[in-house]
Formats: C-alpha cells, sequence, structure tokens
C-alpha cells in the first residue's frame, strides 16, 4: 500500500468551509460596527440638537433684548440680523439632522410676546433615521423638555429628569 502524497503539508489554499467561516465572521464584525456607527450617529445628532435649542434660545433673548423687549424674531427675522447662520434659512430648517419648528407670538395687550421651538429628528419611510428623542423649549421657562415617542411639549420632562 502507498502512503497518501496528498497529506496536510502538501496542502495550499483554504478549504471552502474555513474561507465560509471567515466571511462569516468578517459579516458578524461589520454588521456589530454599523449598528454601533449608527447609535453613535444618532446620538451626536441628538446631542446637537440640545446645542443647537440652546444656543437659539440665547439667540432670542438677544434678539428680545434689541428690541426694546417687545419682540422674538423668527428664523427669518434672526438671519437677516446675522443671529443665525445659514443653516437656518427658510420656515423649517434641517439642521444636523433634526427639522426645527419655530411659532413665534407677538405682544398683544392682554399677553407678552412668546416663542415655542421643536426639535424632531427627521423621518424616512416612517423610522426616524437621525435620532430617537423629541426637543422643545420656549421663552417662558427656556428649559429644554424631551420626549422619546412624539414632538415635546412644556408638559415633558425636562432633559436630565
Amino acid at each position: 500500500m502507498k502512503p497518501l502524497k496528498n497529506t496536510k503539508k502538501n496542502q495550499r489554499g483554504f478549504s471552502l468551509i474555513e474561507l465560509m467561516i471567515v466571511i462569516a465572521i468578517i459579516g458578524i464584525l461589520i454588521g456589530v460596527g454599523v449598528a454601533g456607527y449608527k447609535s453613535a450617529i444618532k446620538a451626536a445628532n441628538e446631542a446637537a440638537a440640545v446645542k443647537t435649542l440652546r444656543s437659539i434660545a440665547d439667540q432670542q433673548m438677544l434678539y428680545f433684548n434689541a428690541h426694546q423687549r417687545n419682540a422674538f424674531g423668527t428664523f427669518e427675522e434672526m438671519r437677516k440680523e446675522n443671529l443665525l447662520d445659514s443653516r437656518f434659512d427658510g420656515t423649517t430648517p434641517v439642521v444636523d439632522g433634526y427639522v426645527y419648528t419655530m411659532k413665534v407670538i407677538p405682544k398683544s395687550t392682554s399677553a407678552q410676546p412668546s416663542y415655542t421651538i421643536n426639535a424632531d429628528p427627521q423621518v424616512a419611510t416612517g423610522v426616524s433615521a437621525t435620532g430617537k428623542n423629541h426637543y422643545y423649549v420656549d421663552s417662558d421657562t427656556n428649559t429644554i423638555h424631551v420626549n422619546a415617542d412624539q414632538p415635546a411639549t412644556a408638559t415633558d420632562p425636562p432633559i436630565g429628569q
């Protein structure tokens, strides 16, 4: 009986099973990496939204004081006075994956002027692609409120609670 010449020492390359295992491991690593990357992007967008809301609220106070404490400005009015940058062009600007909507209520004989601002994540095909939380700030408390399921209001808890 002749010894087999095809021993493991003489074989070169990888078997099909070894290649499939390596490809499966690479696929798992990519899947975990993509999920982590998307989560990090959402967290960064949410942090940017909170920072942007604080910045807009600060700029609103500058606008209010510059107009003899009689009015708050819309995005357009604040852009004209260079209080906001060009990312806030239009009535509903989208900045860092969040859609910002502002309602400005003018001064009347029975009420002081006020504003409310909502920051909501962009939605693509029914799923929020840019963040989970919705944020709200108004001129009364200047506190940012958060809601995970729907646009936030003044009755939602403040951030951090």
